[in-house]
């Protein structure tokens, strides 16, 4: 079975390669970070599985979806933390 990681379409490493890849992927690091790192495993399965974006649009919606909760989750933070600045410096703007 592949390993998990961003290395499905990428030829068989040297044995000097294969000891700098024994690290976690940096991207997959990242992506765990987001809390998507489980719809985006199943996406690089079903890549892997069937090297056809097109036969895995569910888990690419899914992790899409994912992806943009975060986004904004992390959009209403910003807009929270800024609002509280404002009012602490005397700013606050009223609710609209």
């Amino acid at each position: 079975m592949a390993r998990p990681g961003h290395t499905w379409s990428r030829p068989r490493a040297g044995k000097e390669e294969e000891e700098e890849e024994e690290g976690e992927d940096p991207l997959d690091a990242r992506i765990a970070r987001t809390g998507c790192l489980e719809q985006h495993r199943e996406l690089q399965h079903c890549m892997e599985r069937h090297r056809d974006w097109r036969q895995c649009q569910a888990q690419l919606r899914a992790f899409g979806a994912c992806m943009e909760r975060r986004e904004y989750r992390e959009q209403q933070e910003q807009r929270g933390h800024r609002e509280y600045r404002e009012q602490r410096e005397g700013r606050a703007h009223p609710a609209q």
